[in-house]
């Protein structure tokens, strides 16, 4: 039996040079048209246009391995800086990246953090203990693992060949393994390994002393 397992993609940044164009009364592409429409776009394509290659390598792979407990969960949710845990698919407006850009992506930021436990407890409810939890986003800092860590516990874990790349090549590697259908190795984010061998002594003494907070 395949395992089940489910995706968390991290948020693309919707206050840089990309989001402006999208606010522009004279673009005329068609996630600018669709995005200031009443109706909205798909957050998963705004997010592909506002990141470019690491986003949609990230949604790529997801949905080309996503496994999900049937009638229980979907298998590709993506974080906001607002909004909690979102559907590719849910319609957003410029009124939300607005909302999405005046808001830090940080742990200690609870405009970001109680939206997010919140869904993330809701989540682990429904996918039982046996689904796996894949968080494909930056692990080398709290921003993320701080928060989701302590509701998924051993569960949440991230793609090992992230350690040392950049976010080009991470989103090219998974591009490439999405059309392969050759998936990546996961390791949980208690693992310090996540930090790389460019990590400093300082930096991984905290990681430890985070986790012994934990126990």
């Amino acid at each position: 039996m395949l395992q089940r397992r489910i995706f968390l993609l991290s948020p693309a940044s919707c206050g840089g040079k990309r989001a402006a164009l999208l606010f522009n009364p004279r673009a005329d592409f068609t996630v600018a048209q669709r995005v200031r429409s009443e109706e909205g776009a798909p957050l998963g394509e705004v997010f592909s246009f506002l990141s470019g290659l690491y986003f949609r390598g990230k949604l790529n792979y997801a949905r080309a391995f996503e496994n999900p407990p049937p009638r229980r969960a979907a298998g590709v949710h993506i974080i906001t800086p607002t909004d909690g845990l979102c559907s590719a698919g849910v319609m957003v407006t410029l009124r939300d990246l607005e909302r999405f850009a005046a808001v830090p992506i940080a742990a200690d930021e609870s405009r970001y953090r109680y939206p997010l436990e919140v869904d993330a407890k809701r989540l682990a409810e429904k996918i039982g203990p046996r689904c796996e939890v894949v968080l494909l986003g930056s692990v080398a800092t709290g921003k993320y693992v701080d928060v989701l860590e302590p509701i998924f516990g051993k569960k949440l874990l991230f793609p090992k060949e992230f350690v040392g790349h950049g976010d080009m090549a991470r989103g090219g590697m998974l591009l490439k393994r999405a059309e392969s259908g050759i998936e990546l190795t996961y390791i949980p984010v208690s693992n310090p390994d996540r930090l790389g061998k460019s990590a400093t002594k300082k930096t991984r003494t905290e990681f430890d002393a985070r986790l012994e907070t934990r126990v």
